[in-house]
């Protein structure tokens, strides 16, 4: 059996219930967990697991679990936040969700500006030295969540951390946040995931070493297994 724990956990447990997270999102399906006959992200990767966590959107006593989860989080951690900031498109109504329990303003951040009118990369009225706080919905590699940081910080915003639902733990998102000093912090994650599905009997001993096998080397699993 392989050690869950050996993990990185990324949580902030006294917070929220990660656990809890995880069984909701397996439950709604916005996670799928297929072992044996694997998705295929925009990537490529060839992956058993596959997060679609705009599907949260539609059941409202998950969402408002996730929302009161990053309001607590974004209340003990960056009690100073002055703006939230979603990631587009995944990230944008969590993100006015928080904003709205918050009181605060909100912006979202396009992954390119946009191409006519005022071309904006930055929707919406923020100002400079303003601490901000970044919501995503999902962390795979980071790249995508760094360069929402990055535009923000070039338009003068003091991006606080960035806070999002779920991640798969990849070594190279914990290597690319860290390169970035990008604070990250997620409401729950891969092992947690995984615990759940083993613990309710969602995935067999069989299909739990084809997602650690995957977690340690996502990029030849596919070329592996298939």
């Amino acid at each position: 059996m392989v050690n869950l724990l050996s993990l990185k956990n990324m949580t902030y447990s006294e917070a929220i219930n990660a656990e809890s997270i995880a069984a909701n999102l397996l439950k709604i399906k916005a996670i799928r967990l297929s072992p044996t006959a694997p998705f295929t992200w925009a990537s490529g990767l060839k992956s058993p697991i596959y997060c679609d966590n705009r599907i949260t959107l539609s059941y409202p006593d998950v969402r408002n679990r996730i929302c009161n989860a990053f309001v607590e989080l974004v209340r003990r951690l960056y009690p100073d936040v002055e703006l939230v900031a979603g990631v587009a498109t995944g990230a944008i109504a969590h993100g006015m969700l928080v904003a709205d329990r918050l009181n605060l303003p909100f912006v979202y951040v396009r992954s390119s500006p946009k191409s006519h009118g005022l071309a904006n990369r930055i929707e919406g009225e923020y100002r400079r030295e303003q601490k901000v706080v970044v919501i995503e919905d999902l962390i795979s590699t980071g790249q995508s969540s760094i360069a929402a940081v990055e535009a923000l910080k070039e338009a003068g915003c003091n991006v606080l951390g960035l806070l999002a639902i779920f991640s798969y733990q990849l070594e190279q998102a914990d290597e690319n946040f860290t390169s970035a000093g990008v604070e990250l912090t997620t409401l729950t994650n891969y092992s947690e995931l995984i615990g759940v599905a083993v613990s309710t009997g969602v995935v067999n001993a069989s299909q739990l070493q084809l997602l650690m096998s995957w977690h340690e080397n996502p990029e030849s699993w596919g070329n592996i297994t298939l």
